[in-house]
């Protein structure tokens, strides 16, 4: 495994990078530095780029790193004493006036239509997708992908716990614990046999 260096190379053309490390180490500002750099390098435009992710709090911190990344690069260029240690900004405003002038002029551009970049979560990005397919996608219109099933869950069982079980109100068969226990294993192991004892 080697070491991924944000000042080097940027990744080959049609070529799969994949950054693994642990939780705070920066995999968060390697992604945000790479969008930058291959915005302002002129290698891509922002609304060519997908970045996915799993959660929502994640898709929105990365979307906000890509975002000031840009912001920063672009104060730099505007005053070169506000790059601090931010190597990727200082490699950025380095060069003649004219490279300069470019990666200025594309950071503007991808900052104006930063609503156009794609930075979502798995789910997010696979209902756009069905979506985008209108009628060729063979799916409901009306169907929504959800994240997390435990709050549909909840709502399942506490509608059908009532319905057998609501007129028990000493000793009902199943306990309501049970029930959504039960529901709950049900729906992460589609596999799990359900039968009486």
């Amino acid at each position: 495994m080697e070491s991924f260096d944000l000042l080097g190379p940027l990744p080959a053309e049609r070529s799969t990078t994949v950054l693994e490390a642990s939780a705070g180490t920066g995999k968060t500002f390697a992604l945000a530095g790479l969008v930058t750099r291959y915005v302002a390098e002129g290698t891509a435009t922002l609304d060519e780029m997908l970045l996915i992710t799993f959660g929502r709090a994640a898709s929105q911190e990365l979307r906000e790193r890509v975002r000031c990344q840009i912001v920063d690069a672009l104060t730099a260029f505007d005053d070169s004493s506000t790059v601090g240690n931010n190597t990727l900004v200082a490699k950025l405003i380095d060069g003649s006036a004219a490279e300069r002038a470019e990666r200025r002029q594309r950071l503007r551009d991808a900052l104006a239509g930063f609503d156009a970049a794609t930075i979502a979560t798995t789910h997010q990005f696979c209902q756009l997708v069905l979506k985008s397919l209108g009628v060729a996608g063979d799916t409901d219109a009306g169907v929504t992908l959800v994240e997390d099933l435990d709050e549909l869950v909840t709502e399942i069982v506490d509608d059908l716990y009532l319905a057998h079980f609501g007129q028990q109100r000493d000793d009902p068969a199943l306990s309501y614990r049970d029930a959504l226990r039960i529901a709950r294993e049900a729906v992460r192991n589609p596999s799990t046999e359900l039968r009486p004892r």
